[in-house]
């Protein structure tokens, strides 16, 4: 008996020790290979490795709108129904997940998004799993449940009109939308 409760102190006690993990100055650059040539908008193609610390300004003072970091690009696209977070996808998930996890006031939506194929309500469910996938690796890495919403579009907002493949991979997305923004 006194040695479990001596154990269960000594837990106790290296619990209350450790430090609050610290920020990566920097995060992995995204492959550009694999974004369409053609994506517009909020696109991840060409992303920096930035720092994602909200005390971290750019030229423009907001880190969240420099163009040379990783936290101005804001979508997350998906293969063909499938809502598995891509690799060259995770450092942006990761740089967001810090933002807020840094930033405790900020708030976003994550859209989600599917390509024309498929019925309604299968896009719209392909949606919402999408935008969930994204919202758990970001309150795994240190952004609270509270910060993070999720939505989804389905196929009703389609960020290119065409019907092949290029369209398609750019409608496969989640869009992450900052309150205020």
């Amino acid at each position: 008996m006194r040695n479990v409760l001596l154990a269960t102190l000594i837990a106790v006690a290296v619990a209350g020790c450790q430090s609050t993990p610290t920020q990566d100055e920097n995060v992995a650059p995204i492959d550009d290979k694999s974004a369409t040539s053609s994506q517009s908008g909020a696109s991840t193609s060409g992303a920096s490795g930035s720092g994602v610390s909200g005390s971290q300004m750019g030229s423009s003072g907001n880190p969240l709108r420099d163009p040379s970091n990783i936290l101005s690009k804001r979508s997350v696209y998906f293969d063909f129904d499938s809502y598995v977070v891509r690799d060259e996808f995770k450092p942006l998930v990761e740089a967001h997940a810090k933002y807020l996890q840094s930033n405790r006031n900020a708030r976003m939506t994550i859209q989600g998004n599917a390509d024309e194929r498929g019925s309604h309500e299968y896009n719209l469910a392909l949606g919402q799993r999408r935008a969930d996938a994204v919202k758990r690796m970001m309150t795994l890495i240190g952004a609270t449940d509270g910060q993070v919403e999720t939505v989804s579009f389905g196929k009703e907002k389609p960020r290119n009109q065409g019907h092949d493949e290029v369209a398609w991979a750019e409608n496969r997305r989640d869009d992450m939308v900052y309150a205020g923004e």
